[in-house]
């Protein structure tokens, strides 16, 4: 525990800051490899997006998912519902149609849409990508009128939180800041070793305190008062992604048989420092240290506790 929080503090000396969202490129493996390069070539088609924000988006909205459909009947990746599809949805791949349901359609328009939205607001005050996401939330005319975000709590919340969420979907442009909270989640996950796995286990008192993977991960981070989602591949886009040679104590660490695609996450465990993690690694295994250097090794993410709050629910 004193080599744990001795790292953490040394590293807050001389980690940097990370910089907004503004020309953002994606982090490995964090857009499905389906639609990375529509994300690519589309979150560059104005000022007022890059390819995180838009990934955020998306992210946001369906999972990734082509075929989600709402109860509002928002429609596909980029849920348009019919009446915004009819105004704005384009041809994106010039096939002759517009289809809701293809992303090669859905992503363009979503990236034209914003920028739409942004044209009309691009000389209110103010930062031009928060004042489009207002828009989107609450229309351009709420925008022109408080000349900036208007003062709506939906709206607030909306805008902080795609912006927020773009941070996991963006490569590091400088050293991550280190976690306040890791060392604390540390010593949960630490008081655990021992333990033996249990498939889908919490850690409750009928589960006999067993856990699985991401079980124990949700269950140290939310002693510290993060709230994380249940499974493993969600958990990657709760803040920034570290490289290897800049990880800390307290990072999650995780493991795919798809290396392109973090929607395809099976594994996390909570780094501790020299090349290990502290893991739950399967049924038979208790929790344990374990190397993290292993052919399926994806990548970290630096948990933050705004990070977390802007994952969505319905993924």
């Amino acid at each position: 525990m004193l080599l744990v929080v001795g790292v953490y503090l040394v590293a807050g000396n001389v980690a940097g800051g990370g910089s907004g969202a503004g020309g953002r490129t994606l982090a490995k493996g964090s857009v499905p490899a389906a639609y990375l390069s529509l994300v690519q070539k589309w979150g560059n088609l104005c000022s007022a997006i890059n390819p995180a924000l838009l990934a955020a988006q998306l992210y946001q909205e369906s999972g990734f998912n082509p075929k989600a459909q709402s109860p509002a009947a928002a429609q596909g990746i980029a849920q348009f519902i019919p009446g915004t599809w009819a105004t704005h949805g384009i041809d994106g791949d010039g096939d002759g149609d517009r289809d809701v349901w293809d992303p090669s359609d859905a992503i363009p328009s979503a990236a034209s849409y914003d920028c739409s939205l942004a044209s009309h607001v691009d000389d209110v005050p103010g930062n031009l990508t928060e004042n489009m996401l207002a828009s989107y939330n609450a229309g351009a005319y709420a925008v022109i009128r408080y000349q900036g975000v208007p003062p709506y709590a939906e709206t607030r919340n909306y805008v902080k939180t795609i912006t927020t969420l773009a941070e996991s979907f963006a490569a590091p442009e400088s050293r991550v800041d280190p976690s306040e909270q890791a060392a604390a989640a540390i010593a949960y996950a630490q008081k655990k070793l021992g333990t033996l796995y249990l498939w889908g286990g919490n850690g409750t008192p009928e589960q006999g305190g067993r856990f699985d993977c991401s079980g124990l991960t949700k269950a140290a981070y939310e002693s510290v008062g993060i709230e994380l989602p249940r499974v493993a591949n969600d958990q990657y886009n709760a803040g920034p992604h570290p490289a290897r040679d800049e990880l800390l104590p307290g990072d999650l660490v995780f493991f795919s048989d798809d290396l392109t695609n973090s929607r395809a996450i099976r594994h996390v465990g909570m780094y501790v420092g020299g090349g290990y993690m502290i893991n739950a690694p399967r049924t038979g295994a208790v929790i344990r240290f374990d190397p993290i250097d292993t052919p399926d090794y994806f990548g970290a993410t630096r948990v933050t506790e705004d990070g977390a709050k802007a994952l969505p629910s319905n993924v």
